[in-house]
């Protein structure tokens, strides 16, 4: 397969698309917005109107959308995917949604003789563009064979969570909640750190080259340390989403997660606050506000 379709030209998916082009592939994509897809026609990319031109039946369709309801319209409506995809074909689904929004979907392309992989990733715009993305997989074993050299093209590692097509966004959710937990426990640390008058920056270069040497501690430490939230790479709203997924899927499943209720209502009162566009890091500002370092 030398030739995909692609949908959803935002922070994440353009980076995406232009690495597909590195690794050789065609590409066809549409955004909503259409201006935003001239950086990757430019670099290669052709541009169409419909979503569903960017179908080629027994094909290769990513997308890359902000949320569940975009995902299904992409899917259901009349010029969306679905009907065109055909027997064979392979819907490779890299958004953050719920976890019954993929098995429905799955069952929907299933009657349709086509496969629906969830394919979620971990890392921010900078990741994307450096082809270092941790990719989730969940589905058909035959169908993921088909597109792991798709994945492998976006990120470092694919993992293979088995053939339940919600598992990879399940996992996808955990990791969000823990990030989220993660930059209020941050937030906290930095602040006490700062009330005792210990410069906060010097802190988080401690806590990140030792105990918490790793991605999320390194990348959201600096942020949260230097009270630095625009640009957003990871919009705030849309972590507030994310959130409530988490808190959906957790009610469903009847499993207790009193600290995602906590990061959630730090999430609700920043979107209250008028943060919505800030990065997703800014939910920290309330417990500076509360400390009075605000």
């Amino acid at each position: 397969m030398n030739e995909v379709g692609f949908i959803g030209l935002g922070n994440m998916g353009q980076p995406m698309v232009k690495n597909l082009l590195k690794a050789g592939l065609k590409v066809k994509v549409y955004n909503r917005t259409a201006n935003k897809a001239a950086e990757v026609v430019s670099a290669g990319a052709e541009l169409v109107e419909r979503p569903c031109d960017v179908v080629t039946t027994d094909g290769i369709v990513i997308t890359m959308v902000s949320n569940d309801q975009a995902l299904e319209e992409l899917v259901y409506s009349p010029d969306g995917l679905g009907a065109i995809l055909g027997e064979n074909g392979i819907h490779l689904s890299m958004s953050t949604v719920a976890p019954e929004t993929s098995r429905k979907l799955a069952q929907f392309h299933s009657e349709k003789g086509s496969f629906y992989i969830a394919s979620p990733v971990f890392g921010r715009p900078e990741a994307a563009a450096a082809q270092k993305l941790w990719i989730l997989s969940s589905g058909n074993s035959q169908a993921k064979e088909k597109v792991k050299s798709i994945q492998e093209a976006m990120g470092q590692r694919v993992f293979d969570l088995g053939e339940e097509p919600g598992n990879a966004n399940v996992v996808k959710l955990g990791g969000n909640f823990m990030i989220m937990a993660a930059m209020e426990a941050m937030a906290e640390a930095f602040n006490l750190a700062e009330k005792n008058g210990i410069n906060r920056e010097a802190v988080a270069e401690v806590y990140s080259t030792t105990l918490f040497n790793c991605t999320v501690y390194n990348g959201y430490g600096s942020m949260i340390a230097k009270k630095k939230f625009e640009p957003a790479g990871f919009q705030l709203e849309l972590g507030l989403k994310d959130c409530n997924l988490v808190l959906d899927e957790a009610n469903s499943t009847k499993t207790p997660m009193p600290l995602a209720n906590l990061v959630h209502n730090r999430l609700l009162a920043s979107v209250a606050k008028g943060r919505r566009k800030q990065d997703w890091a800014a939910l920290t500002k309330l417990a500076n506000e509360e400390a009075g370092l605000e």
